[in-house]
C-alpha cells in the first residue's frame, strides 16, 4: 500500500508525519497520523531534514510522495540545496501557513470562517498572517524573532538562578542543558500546575501561576502584533488559529481572545499541524521527459551550422547549398564543351639553347577536371591578367600556315604563336654559354 510523508522544517526539531490511510480524504481524526520529531543537534536543521528524509525513504518503500512545509523564499531554497546534496527529487514544498489551513479544513476546526488569523508560536519566532480561507491566499503577513519559544525558556532560567536555586552554568555545555531543562518545564507546565526538575546546578521548581506571570508581558505583546496585523491587512477576521509549539500553553489562548474578540482555536498536537497538514498536500513528484539531443549538437565546433538553426531557417540555407553545388557543375560543363582539356605548354627544340629563354615549367594543376593550362605572361600585361583571361576558342576556319618558329617562339597547340621578348643582358644577367 502506498503512503504519503509529510515534513515540517523548524529551527528546534524536524516533525515528520505520515497519515494511517493512503489517500486522506475528506473529515481526517487529528490523531490519525504516525508522528516522529527529530530534535536538531549541531547541524543545520535543512541538513537534518534531508538526511531524515533519505533514511525515512529508503526504510518505507511505500512512501510514493514527499511535502516539506517552508517558511519563506531563503528557508525553501536551503530545503532545497539540502534535498539536492541529499540526491533527492521527488519531493514538493509547500507554504507552512497552506498545509496548516489544510489540516484545520480537513478536521473540521475552522469550518464556516472566511477571514482567518494563524497565529504560529515556534521555538524560533513568530509568524501572524491573515488568510482568505477560501482561495487560501495571504493577505498579509509578519515575522519576529523578539516572541519566541526559546525566549520563554530564558526568562524561566533567568529567574530561576535570581532565585538562588540553580547556579549559573560554567561553560556553554552546561548552559545548553539548563535552557533544555527549562523547556522541558515549560511544556510540562502547559498541563499541570507546579513543576520540579532536579540538575547538577540545583532544582529547577516552578508554579504554573508563577510561570504566567513570568511571561504575560510576552504573550500581550504577541497579541498587540497580530491585533497589528489585522489592522494592515484591512480585512475582517472570524477566528485566529493559533499553532506552534507554545500555543498549547493555556495563557495564549485567553490573551489572544481577550485581545482578538474572535474564537481561537488550538488544534490537537499544535505543534505538528504543520506537518501533518504538509502530508495531506503530499502529491508524487513526475519526472520531466528526456529530451535526446544529438552527439554533434553538443559541441557547437562539430556540429554543422544548420543543424542548429531554426526550422525555417534550415530549409533555406539547404536550399542555397544545392544551388552552389548545381552552379559548379554547369561551371564544369561548360568547360567540357569548350574542349578544355588538360594542356601541358611546350616549347620548340631549338630554344633550348638560347641564353636568353627564361626556362619554363608546366603549371600546377589539381585533380578536378577541366584543367587549364596558363601561358607566361608578357611584358605589357600583369600576371593575374594572364591568369584569369580565358584562352581564345578554337579556330574553325581554314587559315595560313603559321610562319616558322624562332628562337623565342613558344608553340602551344590549338593556340597561335607566343613570341617571348629578349631580356637584355644589364636586366637579366647571364653568362653566355662557352
Amino acid at each position: 500500500m502506498s503512503s504519503v510523508l509529510g515534513v515540517s522544517v523548524g529551527a528546534g526539531a524536524v516533525r515528520m508525519a505520515r497519515p494511517h490511510t493512503a489517500n486522506p480524504h475528506g473529515h481526517v481524526e487529528a490523531h490519525s497520523f504516525d508522528l516522529q520529531t527529530i530534535p536538531v543537534g549541531e547541524q543545520t536543521v535543512e541538513e537534518l531534514a534531508a538526511e531524515a528524509i533519505g533514511v525515512t525513504l529508503e526504510t518505507t518503500p511505500d512512501i510514493t510522495a514527499t511535502a516539506i512545509a517552508y517558511r519563506s523564499e531563503q528557508h525553501a531554497r536551503a530545503v532545497r540545496a539540502a534535498m539536492a546534496r541529499q540526491q533527492l527529487t521527488n519531493y514538493e514544498l509547500v507554504p507552512e501557513v497552506v498545509a496548516s489551513l489544510e489540516f484545520a479544513q480537513s478536521t473540521g476546526d475552522i469550518r464556516g470562517i472566511s477571514s482567518l488569523v494563524v497565529y504560529d508560536l515556534g521555538s524560533s519566532g513568530l509568524t501572524v498572517s491573515v488568510v482568505d480561507t477560501q482561495s487560501r491566499e495571504v493577505r498579509y503577513s509578519e515575522r519576529t524573532s523578539d516572541i519566541s519559544g526559546d525566549y520563554l525558556d530564558s526568562l524561566i532560567r533567568e529567574q530561576q538562578i535570581a532565585s538562588g536555586r540553580i547556579a549559573h552554568p560554567p561553560d556553554a555545555a552546561g548552559l545548553a542543558t539548563l535552557d533544555g531543562l527549562c523547556r522541558e518545564a515549560k511544556e510540562q507546565l502547559s498541563t499541570n500546575t507546579a513543576v520540579a526538575l532536579p540538575s547538577e546546578q540545583g532544582l529547577v521548581l516552578l508554579a504554573q501561576e508563577n510561570f504566567e506571570s513570568l511571561i504575560m508581558l510576552a504573550i500581550e505583546s504577541s497579541a498587540r502584533m497580530a491585533r497589528d496585523v489585522i489592522t494592515r491587512s484591512d480585512r475582517p477576521v472570524h477566528g485566529v488559529l493559533a499553532i506552534g509549539g507554545c500555543a498549547r500553553i493555556p495563557l495564549v489562548a485567553r490573551v489572544l481572545e481577550r485581545w482578538m474578540g474572535v474564537p481561537v482555536i488550538v488544534p490537537e498536537s499544535p505543534e505538528t499541524v504543520v506537518a501533518r497538514g504538509a502530508a495531506l498536500l503530499a502529491r508524487p513528484v513526475l519526472p520531466e521527459p528526456a529530451v535526446v539531443v544529438p552527439a554533434a549538437a553538443l559541441d557547437p565546433e562539430l556540429s554543422p551550422a544548420w543543424l542548429s538553426a531554426p526550422p525555417k531557417r534550415r530549409k533555406r540555407e539547404i536550399s542555397g547549398a544545392v544551388l552552389t553545388v548545381s552552379a559548379l557543375a554547369v561551371v564544369a560543363a561548360i568547360g567540357l564543351g569548350l574542349g578544355y582539356g588538360p594542356q601541358v605548354l611546350q616549347r620548340d627544340s631549338h630554344s633550348e639553347g638560347s641564353p636568353s629563354a627564361p626556362t619554363t615549367t608546366s603549371p600546377r594543376t589539381t585533380n578536378l577536371a577541366p584543367q587549364i593550362a596558363v601561358a607566361p605572361a608578357t611584358p605589357t600585361e600583369s600576371a593575374a591578367e594572364s591568369v584569369a583571361a580565358p584562352p581564345p576558342r578554337r579556330q574553325t576556319t581554314t587559315e595560313a600556315p603559321p610562319p616558322a618558329p624562332g628562337p623565342n617562339t613558344i608553340v602551344v597547340p590549338g593556340l597561335p604563336p607566343i613570341v617571348v621578348p629578349t631580356i637584355p643582358p644589364e636586366v637579366f644577367p647571364f653568362p653566355p654559354p662557352r
